[in-house]
């Protein structure tokens, strides 16, 4: 069977990723993956596929492994609503881990999107949205802010559901740890708030965005409500409710931008890469990739993911904690990542996967290796027993862009003492 070699393409230059976008064709949804939430290469990449993708195939909108409430800021600056910088913008991401948006890569992408999106009309200019759950609170006083200035008279009854979190002092995991002990929760509450701004009025212009902002708003309350709630209680639930919500997100931004609506999606492998090819299905776990070949087809869904080698990550050691630059060690001894470190000359390549029978594809797409995934905290000395998650490459992607070699991000704004430097591991390059 043939080895890496044979199937890798040239990455070299933004014009190499053309074989890539010739077999993402007329697919309505690109969802682009990344190793780690923290490495320069995977975002740099990511984002010069997409600004071929918005540029050449008319891609509508982005959605990201963020939070709804400061990637609308975000999508109010590029697009021009605000008059806000979008670089303004990414510095007021406030929710630990700030360095997954507010870092240089990032800022280089929206100023492009805020200046391609300066040519076109003001509805047909490309978001930055966010899919992901966690902002509890923020939702709230988002949806709160919107009441008061066009539902004024709906303000009270939404006071309810703001009012039910307040004793657990803006902490959802406060709340979620309650939850076990007493048979009471918030959850009536927030699926009354969430009645009240369904459905989205019709119209268009910015107090439909609005609207449609609110109700977002709604949504992320309701379903950050479940997610806490399952979280403290352990298994796949918790992960299930947050990656069904991401691809219900992405669903309705679909709807939203109208008929013929196409969708580039970036969040970490680990949501992108279908999960039905990893060990994650034995668990119980579904994910976004999956979850969008299910619902659109797979012949309108093209999944990406990232690999690399070794070098440097921006992640901390634990939850909430300061954020590092660390080293990324060599990766572990028959993975993907040894393995095409082994057998590739050049220091990045593209794959695509190729089409027909799995039984007539070469052994390292078919079978089964280990895929490093390195989260926002991370621990290079352990990855001798962990980060790898066991996948059918052929399988859990469509296409797959290697980088040996990495380097940590920048972070847009560090207090002093937020970032630090991590001595060198003794089987690190």
């Amino acid at each position: 069977m043939d080895g890496p070699r044979a199937l890798a393409r040239p990455l070299r230059h933004d014009a190499d990723l053309g074989p890539l976008l010739d077999r993402i064709g007329d697919a309505r949804c690109v969802l682009i993956g990344e190793a780690s939430h923290g490495t320069h290469d995977y975002y740099d990449w990511r984002a010069r596929l997409t600004r071929r993708l918005i540029a050449e195939r008319g891609f509508s909108f982005v959605g990201v492994e963020g939070d709804w409430p400061d990637c609308y800021r975000v999508t109010t600056a590029v697009t021009g609503v605000s008059g806000e910088p979008p670089l303004d913008a990414l510095r007021a991401f406030a929710r630990w881990p700030t360095w997954m948006w507010a870092n240089a890569d990032v800022a280089a992408f929206t100023q492009w999107l805020a200046e391609y999106n300066g040519g076109l009309p003001e509805d047909d200019r490309v978001g930055f949205y966010g899919l992901d759950v966690y902002s509890l609170w923020e939702s709230l006083r988002a949806v709160l802010d919107y009441l008061a200035e066009y539902r004024p008279d709906q303000v009270q009854a939404a006071l309810a559901a703001y009012q039910c979190f307040e004793p657990y002092a803006q902490d959802p995991q406060a709340y979620a740890r309650a939850t076990r002990l007493v048979p009471t929760s918030c959850e009536d509450e927030v699926v009354s708030l969430l009645e009240q701004l369904r459905p989205v009025p019709p119209g268009a212009g910015r107090a439909r965005d609005a609207a449609f902002d609110a109700s977002q708003n709604a949504l992320v309350a309701e379903g950050a409500e479940r997610y806490y709630r399952a979280m403290v209680r352990g298994g796949p639930d918790s992960w299930n409710i947050r990656d069904q919500h991401m691809a219900e997100t992405l669903d309705r931004l679909l709807q939203v931008h109208g008929p013929g609506a196409k969708a580039v999606v970036w969040e970490h492998n680990t949501h992108v890469g279908d999960a039905r090819y990893t060990d994650m299905a034995e668990a119980g776990m579904v994910n976004v990739g999956q979850l969008a070949r299910e619902r659109y087809g797979e012949e309108t869904v093209v999944l990406v993911g990232f690999a690399g080698h070794a070098g440097s990550v921006i992640a901390a050691p634990a939850w909430g904690a300061l954020q590092q630059r660390m080293t990324v060690p060599r990766a572990r001894g028959g993975s993907l990542e040894d393995l095409l470190r082994r057998e590739l000359t050049d220091p990045t390549a593209l794959f695509l996967m190729p089409g027909g029978r799995a039984a007539d594809w070469p052994d390292w797409l078919a079978g089964e290796l280990e895929h490093r995934a390195i989260g926002v905290v991370y621990h290079p000395e352990r990855e001798r027993w962990g980060n790898y998650v066991p996948s059918v490459v052929g399988r859990r992607y469509d296409a797959l862009l290697w980088i040996r070699d990495t380097t940590a991000l920048e972070p847009l704004s560090v207090r002093p003492g937020d970032t630090r430097e991590e001595e060198t591991w003794p089987w690190a390059v």
